[in-house]
């Protein structure tokens, strides 16, 4: 018997989808999703977003270079998910700098926005200085840049 492995999001496109299911543990005593919630569900979806495109953020943490860190979030809730909710973020990479990328993420309940999120991740040493991301990711970025008219 093989072992199941992690869930990983997939693109369409530009966009990311990363799928999540609101647990009893995500939600406060009336059963509505804490908002505070939503940034863990975002952060695991830019996480799987980064490593689908093959940036190995653990491997470039280990070699000492740096690692990503919000420097910068607009956030809007819209509507409230609930206990046992099917939700799917949706995630696109808007500009990317020398030092950082701008994301732009939606939490959906099927066509319901329920939550939209401007990102800067800004990559920094290990001493938390703002400083160059790698080439490398750079260069992943562009196939998966999004642009307005799309």
């Amino acid at each position: 018997m093989s072992m199941p492995q992690p869930y990983h999001g997939h693109f369409d496109g530009t966009r990311h989808y990363f799928a999540v299911r609101v647990y009893f543990e995500d939600t406060d005593f009336s059963g509505v999703v804490y908002h505070a919630r939503y940034l863990h569900f975002m952060e695991r979806a830019r996480s799987d977003m980064l490593a689908c495109v093959g940036i190995d953020q653990r491997a470039v943490h280990a070699e000492g270079q740096g690692a990503y860190a919000v420097t910068d979030m607009h956030i809007k809730y819209r509507r409230a998910a609930h206990f046992d909710d099917a939700l799917v973020i949706i995630s696109t990479v808007e500009t990317v700098r020398a030092a950082s990328c701008d994301i732009h993420q939606t939490v959906m309940r099927g066509d319901e926005i329920l939550t939209e999120a401007r990102v800067t991740a800004a990559f920094v040493s290990p001493d938390g200085k703002a400083r160059r991301q790698p080439a490398h990711w750079v260069a992943a970025f562009q196939p998966i840049l999004h642009h307005p008219a799309e």
